[in-house]
């Protein structure tokens, strides 16, 4: 089993997209039993909070819903936990280092670099364009999908 944890300065816009959009991917994949998936922020500004509502009405646009999401903070048990915890942009790979104390075993990751085109994944809560945060954590997730499936098959061609 897989276990990924996407992670934001909230957990109300960003990072619980890119959740619901990779449980969507791996359940159209057919994986759904592979994988563990959730999210969370690096502040508490917004604990226990719902999906940001045009970040929940962006992800229903394309039929995915988010029910029963609440925002919860990042630990530093977290890094134990998961396989990969996958930031949004270079201030929230900051404060999961921070966070986590480090990344003694190469887990954190941003979302954009399982692409061509590394980089932060543009925050909506400030530039109010939750379709260009929409295109950023589909490609980011579609790459990070393809990733893990091309590690697995490695780690399972080793084991055969």
């Amino acid at each position: 089993m897989t276990k990924l944890l996407f992670v934001c300065h909230g957990n109300i816009c960003r990072s619980p997209m890119a959740e619901f959009v990779m449980k969507d991917l791996v359940k159209k994949a057919g994986l759904e039993g592979d994988f563990q998936i959730t999210s969370a922020a690096t502040s508490a500004e917004e604990l226990g909070n719902p999906v940001y509502p045009p970040a929940r009405r962006k992800l229903a646009e394309h039929g995915i819903g988010c029910d029963g999401h609440s925002a919860r903070r990042l630990t530093g048990r977290d890094y134990d936990e998961y396989d990969l915890l996958i930031g949004m942009d270079q201030e929230n790979l900051r404060d999961m280092r921070r966070i986590c104390g480090g990344d003694r075993a190469g887990k954190l990751h941003l979302l954009l670099d399982f692409t061509g085109r590394p980089g932060d994944v543009a925050d909506p809560w400030y530039t109010g364009d939750f379709e260009a945060a929409w295109r950023d954590v589909l490609e980011g997730c579609r790459g990070l999908l393809g990733f893990i499936k091309k590690t697995e098959a490695r780690r399972d061609g080793a084991k055969g």
